[in-house]
């Protein structure tokens, strides 16, 4: 990988991209499969790819789910063609041995569930951040949110599993109208350093 992304692909992604309130228009399924397949590929540790993906787009999955979002959240939610919900299984180890072959890290995970919680936590938000600038590669705007009832979403739609929500995001067409002024960012010299 040599080439840089053109700047437009670059605003697309990152500089112009905006999280939206509102939403419009409609995602084909097919739109949605496409999506998760460009989500897979990116790197999580030894490949355990923990995050779960439950895409509510039907009437009745919407009324499952709106109500869970925090008051503010709920307008955005029932407007958008689809709302992903991204969990993170935490029990993801089962999976090695066909997601990493080569070597046995089922054993490195075994044991209790609890101590498997950070690296399906952390991995799985990898797989968010990457739904994300996934998304809007495919010309999808977003709308990720931390508010809602967490325990009422897994209950809702994890029940009976070993998968926790991490995350939720509305897809669409973004209403250029419910965005807010773009907040400041930190400049390199306040987040970071070359040592």
């Amino acid at each position: 990988m040599s080439e840089t992304l053109t700047a437009d692909a670059l605003d697309r992604l990152f500089r112009t991209a905006r999280t939206y309130n509102a939403f419009s228009g409609e995602i084909p399924e097919q739109t949605l499969r496409q999506l998760y397949d460009l989500v897979k590929f990116g790197p999580t540790a030894a490949n355990t790819c923990p995050a779960r993906f439950v895409f509510v787009t039907s009437p009745e999955a919407k009324a499952r789910l709106v109500p869970l979002m925090d008051e503010g959240n709920r307008a955005k939610t029932a407007s958008a063609p689809a709302t992903v919900i991204i969990g993170y299984d935490q029990d993801f180890h089962e999976k090695l041995p066909v997601l990493f072959p080569h070597t046995d890290a089922k054993a490195w995970f075994d044991g209790p569930r609890e101590a498997r919680h950070e690296p399906a936590f952390r991995n799985g938000s990898l797989q968010a951040a990457y739904l994300i600038l996934a998304a809007r590669a495919l010309g999808l705007d977003t709308g990720p949110m931390s508010g809602f009832d967490a325990d009422g979403v897994d209950r809702e739609f994890f029940a009976g599993t070993a998968i926790r929500t991490n995350i939720i995001v509305n897809l669409g067409k973004g209403d250029p109208a419910s965005i807010f002024p773009r907040s400041p960012r930190l400049s390199f010299d306040e987040a970071a350093r070359i040592v």
